[in-house]
C-alpha cells in the first residue's frame, strides 16, 4: 500500500464475578483462554486490549480504552455466563460492529465426572450470547455472533475472524486517507454524481478537489533520473506494450507515476477519481495520454483510481481490493445469449493483481471511446473461476446501499478492442441476471474481483451501517 493504514480492534472478555469467589480456579482458566483467543486474532490489526470484564466498572474502563481508541471494530469474548451489564457499558457509545465470540473450549464434557466448575469453566457456550444480542439491539447496535469450538481447532470460526478483521480494514482506510477528485463526473452520467459532505458523514471518506492544472506540474520538480529509470522498468516488468517498449518510451509515463506516488503520500490518499473533459492539446494531451497506465501502476500498490469522475465506483473497488487483493473498474457491456453468458469489462486503468491469467497489455490508441484525445490504453486478464461483483448506489436521502453479484469467469470469446473483460456467468439466467441487478437502482460502473467474496462484504456493509442487496450468491 502506498499508504498504510491498521484497523485498531478491541477485544474484551467477559464472565460473571459472582462465579469466580465460589470456584476461585476460573480465574487462572478464564486467563489463559483470554491469552488463547487474542492469539487468533490477526497481527494485520492493532488490538486494543479491555482485559477480562467482571464488573460494570471494568466494562466503562475498557469503553474508556476503545473511544480513545476509535475502535473499529469490537470483540466480546463470553467466557461463561454473564449478565449484560458487564457488555454494554464497554459498547453502548461505539458505532461499530459488536461481534459476540460464543466459542466453547472443549468439544463436550465428560457427562459423568463432570461439575458446575468445569461446565462454567469449560463448556458454557450457548446460555447469555441471546441475552447479549437482545440488549445490543435495544441500544440500537449493530452487532453479529460467532459460535464454534476451541477443541481439535475450529476453521469456521478464524475464517470468521479474520473476515470481519478485513471488514474493519476498510473503515480505518476510510478513516485515515483521502479521496481525491480530479476535475469532475462525466458531464451528464447523473448517476455518478455525489453530496461529498453527505459522503463524509455517512462513510467517513473525505474528498480533497483537485484541478487538472496541479496534476499537469506535479511532475515538474521530479529530476532524479535514477528514481525515474527504476520506475520505467517497474512498467515494463508491470505490462507488455503491443509492439514493443523501451525505458525511454515511457520514461515521461514514469517520471509522472514517480510524481503521483509522492502526491499520493504526501495527500494520504487511498482512493481517487478523475475525469478530464478539455481539450487534449499541449502539457494537457500529453498529460492525458498517460493517465490510464499510470493510475494503474497507483492500483498496482493498493490506491483506488476510477475514470469518469465515479468516487463510488473508486470506493468499490477500494473495498474488494481490501478484502481480496484485487478491485478491478467494470461495468455491463453485453450479452452473448448463444452461450447465455454477460461480458463485463471497462476501458481504462485497472488491477496488476486481478489480471492473472496473463500479463496486462499497453498500446497506444489515436482515439479513447466517449473522451478526449487517445493514448495509452491497458487491457488486463483476468482468471476462468469465481468472480464478485460490488456497486455503491444511493438513494434520494443520501444512504449508500450495497448490490452484490457472485458469478463465475469463463474463457471465450471477448471484444478485440483493447479493454478488460469477462465473460461471467451466473446462477441465473443472462437476462434474469441483467433485470434483477438494474432493477436494484446500481450506478453502471461497479468493482470487480478474483473470487467469492459476499461473505465478507456483508460484513463491510455492517462496519458501515448500509443495506446490502445480494442479486446472485
Amino acid at each position: 500500500m502506498l499508504v498504510n493504514t491498521k484497523a485498531k480492534v478491541g477485544v474484551f472478555a467477559i464472565a460473571l464475578g459472582a462465579y469466580l469467589p465460589q470456584f476461585p480456579s476460573l480465574v487462572q482458566e478464564f486467563d489463559k483462554q483470554y491469552h488463547a483467543f487474542k492469539n487468533t486474532i490477526p497481527k494485520t490489526v492493532e488490538l486494543i486490549d479491555g482485559g477480562i470484564v467482571t464488573t460494570k466498572e471494568m466494562s466503562q474502563k475498557a469503553g474508556d480504552k476503545f473511544r480513545t481508541a476509535d475502535v473499529d471494530l469490537v470483540f466480546v469474548q463470553l467466557l461463561t455466563y454473564s449478565t449484560s451489564y458487564n457488555m454494554l457499558p464497554a459498547v453502548k457509545d461505539l458505532d461499530v460492529p459488536i461481534v459476540l465470540v460464543n466459542v466453547q473450549k472443549l468439544k463436550a464434557l465428560d457427562f459423568d465426572t463432570a461439575g458446575t466448575k468445569e461446565w462454567l469453566g469449560e463448556a458454557y457456550a450457548c446460555g447469555a450470547v441471546g441475552e447479549m444480542v437482545a440488549d445490543l439491539n435495544r441500544y440500537g447496535k449493530r452487532s453479529a455472533v460467532i459460535t464454534g469450538v476451541v477443541e481439535g481447532g475450529d476453521p469456521a470460526v478464524e475464517k470468521e475472524i479474520n473476515q470481519w478483521c478485513l471488514a474493519a480494514q476498510c473503515r480505518r482506510r476510510f478513516r485515515d486517507t483521502n479521496l481525491a477528485q480530479i476535475g469532475r463526473p462525466y458531464p451528464g452520467m447523473m448517476d455518478l454524481y455525489i453530496d461529498e459532505s453527505n459522503l463524509y458523514r455517512r462513510m467517513g471518506l473525505y474528498t480533497k478537489q483537485f484541478d487538472w492544472e496541479k496534476i499537469w506540474a506535479i511532475a515538474d520538480d521530479i529530476t532524479d533520473e535514477s528514481l525515474i529509470k527504476t520506475k520505467a522498468e517497474d512498467i515494463l516488468d508491470t505490462f507488455e506494450i503491443v509492439g514493443g517498449g523501451s525505458i525511454e518510451d515511457v520514461w515521461e509515463m514514469a517520471r509522472y507515476v514517480v510524481a503521483f506516488e509522492q502526491w499520493v503520500k504526501d495527500e494520504q490518499l487511498g482512493l481517487i477519481a478523475s475525469h478530464y473533459d478539455g481539450f487534449a492539446q499541449g502539457q494537457a494531451g500529453v498529460v492525458d495520454s498517460l493517465l490510464i497506465p499510470a493510475f494503474s501502476m497507483l492500483i498496482k500498490q493498493g490506491t483506488a483510481c476510477a475514470v469518469e469522475g465515479d468516487i463510488k465506483v473508486a470506493m468499490a473497488m477500494s473495498i474488494l481490493k481490501t478484502i481480496s487483493g484485487t478491485g478491478q473498474l467494470a461495468e455491463m457491456y453485453t450479452v452473448d445469449f448463444n452461450d447465455d453468458v454477460t461480458l463485463i469489462g471497462h476501458s481504462g486503468s485497472g488491477d496488476y493483481d486481478f489480471s492473472q491469467a496473463k500479463k496486462p497489455t499497453m498500446k497506444m490508441m489515436d482515439v479513447f471511446h466517449g473522451k478526449t484525445g487517445g493514448g495509452y490504453l491497458t487491457q488486463f486478464y483476468p482468471p476462468a473461476g469465481p468472480v464478485t461483483y460490488l456497486a455503491i448506489t444511493q438513494d434520494g436521502d443520501g444512504h449508500f446501499k450495497f448490490i452484490c453479484a457472485e458469478g463465475m469467469n469463463e474463457e471465450g470469446k471477448i471484444f478485440q478492442n483493447g479493454d478488460t473483460m469477462m465473460r461471467t456467468r451466473f446462477s441465473c439466467s443472462a437476462s434474469e441476471f441483467i433485470t434483477r441487478w438494474s432493477e436494484t437502482g446500481p450506478t453502471h460502473h461497479f468493482g470487480a474481483a478474483v473470487g467469492h467474496h459476499i461473505d465478507v462484504i456483508k460484513k463491510v456493509a455492517k462496519e458501515f451501517d448500509v443495506d446490502v442487496e445480494v442479486v446472485v450468491q
